[in-house]
This record gives C-alpha cells, sequence and structure tokens, in this order.
C-alpha cells in the first residue's frame, strides 16, 4: 500500500498550478510539474500580493493540498482541513457549527475558501493576517482538530512519504509547523473562483436576463428614498470579488450575543462586528451568517430588508437605507418589493462557478488510495 502511495504523490505533481500574471479569461494553471506557479486572474479582481518568503510553486501548491486533505493533522487522524471545507459546498459543509475531531462543535460557521489571495484578514473576527498565520489555528483549536504542533510535525516527520516531499520543497526533510503553514496557504492561495455567469458576463461571453441585470443594479446601489432604488449590498459586498473585506455589525441582535472583532482588537466600538465575506458562491454555502442562523437567500434577504435589530455597533450605513423615507422611532426597514428581493437573489445565483467546485486541481489527492 504504501509503494501505491507514494506512486501516487509522484504523481499529483503533473498538476499544474499557479504567480501574478492577469488576463480576462477564467484562472488557469500551467501543467508543468515543478518551478513557479503562475496564477492568471481577471482584471477586474485587481492586484494581490504574494509573501516574500512563500511564493506559489507547483510542487508546494501539490503539497499543501496533499495536507489540506491529510487527517493526520487531527488528534485522532479522523479529521482533515477539507473535512468542514468541502469542494463540493465551495468549500464549506452545510453545517451552523462543525464538528471537531472529538465531536465538539465549533462556535462560529464555517467560512467559504474562496479568492483568498486577495484577502488581509482572516476569520469572522479577523484574528489572523495571513493565511500562514491562519493556516496553523484550526490544527491547535480544541473545538477543530485539536492537536499539538510538535505533535502534527512528528506525525507527518515519521511518515513514508512527507519528509522527501518537504525537502521537493522546502530543501530540508525535516518537517517543520512553519513549513506546513506555508505548504497549506499556497494551496488556499490557488482556490480562485472566476468562472460564474456573472465573469461570463463580464467578459462578454454571457448575456444576462433582464432580472439578472436589475438584481446587479439593486444588489450594487444604496437606495436614496424617492431617487433610486438599491439593496445596499454593495456596501458590505462590492467590487467584483464580492468583497471589500471589511468588519460591520449588521443588525443580527439588539443584544449583541458575539463580541465578534472586539475580542480581537479590544475597542468596544468593534463590538459585534464580523468580516463581509466574499458571495462567490454564495447559494452553495448555506447556511448564513457566522452563526449560521439562516437558512436560505430568502431569510437573509427578509432580515436585511425587515428585521434589523438597532444597537449601539450597527453599522450606519444599514441604518440609513432605505427606498422609503426614514422615519425616527420607526423600525429600520429597506422596503424592497417582493420583485425586487427575487431579482436580487437570482443575480446571487450568477456567482455559482460550477467549475470551481469540480475543479480537479482542487480535489482529494488521496481519493484513490482509499
Amino acid at each position: 500500500m504504501n509503494i501505491i502511495r507514494n506512486l501516487f504523490f509522484v504523481c499529483i505533481l503533473s498538476l499544474g498550478l499557479l504567480s501574478c500574471a492577469k488576463d480576462d479569461t477564467p484562472s488557469t494553471i500551467q501543467p508543468e510539474e515543478t518551478g513557479p506557479l503562475q496564477l492568471i486572474t481577471p482584471r477586474y479582481f485587481g492586484d494581490y500580493q504574494l509573501p516574500a518568503d512563500n511564493s506559489l510553486t507547483k510542487e508546494g501548491v501539490a503539497l499543501g493540498r496533499m495536507l489540506f486533505y491529510e487527517k493526520m493533522l487531527s488528534t485522532n487522524n479522523t479529521l482533515s482541513c477539507a473535512s468542514c471545507h468541502q469542494q463540493s459546498k465551495a468549500f464549506t459543509d452545510g453545517q451552523a457549527f462543525s464538528k471537531g475531531a472529538e465531536g465538539l462543535l465549533g462556535k462560529r460557521s464555517t467560512m467559504s475558501l474562496v479568492n483568498l489571495v486577495w484577502n488581509k484578514r482572516f476569520f469572522w473576527d479577523g484574528r489572523a493576517t495571513s493565511l500562514e498565520e491562519q493556516a496553523l489555528v484550526p490544527i491547535q483549536d480544541p473545538l477543530e482538530m485539536h492537536q499539538t504542533l510538535d505533535a502534527a510535525v512528528a506525525k507527518l516527520q515519521n511518515s513514508p512519504v512527507y519528509p522527501a516531499r518537504f525537502k521537493q520543497v522546502f530543501g530540508s526533510e525535516i518537517v517543520s509547523a512553519q513549513n506546513i503553514a506555508k505548504a497549506l496557504a499556497q494551496f488556499e492561495r490557488t482556490l480562485v473562483s472566476s468562472n460564474s455567469r456573472y465573469d461570463q458576463y463580464l467578459s462578454k461571453q454571457y448575456q444576462p436576463t433582464a432580472q439578472e441585470l436589475n438584481g446587479e443594479t439593486l444588489f450594487m446601489t444604496h437606495p436614496q428614498a424617492g431617487k433610486i432604488r438599491g439593496g445596499n449590498c454593495g456596501d458590505c459586498h462590492g467590487g467584483f470579488l464580492t468583497t471589500l473585506g471589511n468588519f460591520h455589525n449588521n443588525g443580527l441582535d439588539t443584544q449583541v450575543k458575539d463580541n465578534g472583532l472586539e475580542g480581537v482588537t479590544g475597542k468596544t466600538a468593534d463590538r459585534g462586528k464580523f468580516r463581509a465575506p466574499s458571495l462567490r458562491n454564495i447559494a452553495l454555502t448555506a447556511p448564513y451568517m457566522h452563526d449560521g442562523r439562516f437558512q436560505t437567500l430568502e431569510e437573509v434577504l427578509d432580515h436585511y430588508n425587515d428585521h434589523i435589530q438597532v444597537s449601539e455597533t450597527i453599522d450606519p450605513l444599514i441604518l440609513e437605507a432605505s427606498n422609503e423615507q426614514v422615519v425616527p422611532g420607526e423600525p429600520v426597514k429597506l422596503h424592497l418589493s417582493e420583485q425586487e428581493k427575487k431579482d436580487i437573489i437570482t443575480f446571487l445565483h450568477m456567482l455559482t462557478d460550477s467549475t470551481f467546485i469540480s475543479d480537479p486541481r482542487f480535489s482529494d489527492p488521496f481519493l484513490n488510495q482509499k
């Protein structure tokens, strides 16, 4: 079995993956086995910056992919990163709270992993400022993989496969937590979704329906009562990446139940604020919000339209957003029509990228060995 597995690990190096060229076509990865990896992304996604000490290589991404699906990183060898970040669900798991290696539930919903190379903060509360920093947190978290870094390193070091793979990527057979993080970060930076109907529309390969176009306009527009109608989504989820990367209290509760960003900054002004995630593939990533309280996109839109809860740190852009004149003392409402809500949801479905969730470059490399 070890011989077969070793041969398999050698074979997956043939997968091409991704540097910094820009193109108007969906992301593609060159097929060479080793060497620098060129990430080709749509021009409208904008520039990104790779860490100076962790450039993308084909062999590094291949190792990161293995580690992403490696259950030895959990305390009892039952859980991998991919257990909670499933490709078919746009790298979420369909649960409000995920079960960790020892059956304990996490405190927040699993976030989708998409277009991470443009992110500057990670986790709902932004406590990590790089993918390298983020990668090691779930391994050690008692509610997730619950394993010390020393134990994770020892398991990989004693395996028949990983020392040679680490030497190929980092020049030494000595496995380290730092290099585990670097390899995982390399793979995760290749998770680019850029072939939805929305992308095809932007590259003039798809003609949207009138409903989709109206949904896009509503999505991106901040409403001004009596002047211009809008859904106010773009204030937090603007741009072609459908996130501005900022943190907001979006009116879920009058009494905040999770301090969010405040737990990182210590500032009371950040209480109940969470990072606005990308809405790429949002139709595949239910349930929604940091606590998974909404099961459908319709419920999400109903919240913003009719059920905003005002607290001290609520985002002012939500407070002032309405398609009708705001009356002091009255509940905060967007006042969208039923058809407008349907149009916005139709646009959100345009963001689904079926090639992303089926791309073999992101799939389990051990699948044929199980």
